[in-house]
């Protein structure tokens, strides 16, 4: 990536900022092999895939502390499989959305990462953009000096 792909945050892209090669797990996994993987990766969402690594859906930490605070789903955990507790259907963008559109579409759906998906194919997750990333971004954007503003005069 260029020097100047990041230049100007109202021109950033989904794909400067993105997670790619996403951590991912199937449908049919546990809850407690989706707990585990979000705590062994620092992660805190997870997309979903079925059997033939198509994208069905997002685990999210707060899906997992809902269903701990449920007494239903807590007594009923051991059985429960990653697909009974996931949104579906996964909230996506492409890596070539601009950053102010993605931060939009999660605003919108009140959601914390959208799934970065392959221009080609919509099924397959090629990254995950967080709320983080956007955070990154902001910061990056925010630091720069914007060239339009004119500068203050020194005091004499």
């Amino acid at each position: 990536m260029s020097a100047t792909s990041k230049s100007d945050g109202r021109n950033s892209l989904v794909a400067h900022y993105m997670a790619v090669d996403p951590i991912v797990i199937r449908a049919d996994a546990t809850l407690t092999e989706a707990a585990e993987l979000m705590d062994r990766h620092h992660v805190h969402g997870l997309p979903v895939v079925d059997h033939a690594g198509s994208l069905v859906g997002v685990l999210s930490q707060t899906d997992l502390n809902r269903a701990r605070s449920t007494e239903y789903l807590w007594a009923n955990w051991p059985g429960l499989a990653v697909r009974h507790l996931m949104t579906t259907p996964a909230i996506t963008v492409h890596r070539s959305t601009p950053l102010v559109i993605a931060a939009r579409k999660m605003e919108r759906h009140h959601i914390h990462r959208l799934v970065v998906v392959d221009d080609g194919d919509e099924t397959v997750p090629i990254g995950l953009l967080s709320m983080t990333d956007l955070i990154h971004a902001l910061a990056e954007e925010t630091a720069r000096p914007n060239p339009a503003q004119p500068r203050p005069e020194p005091a004499s």
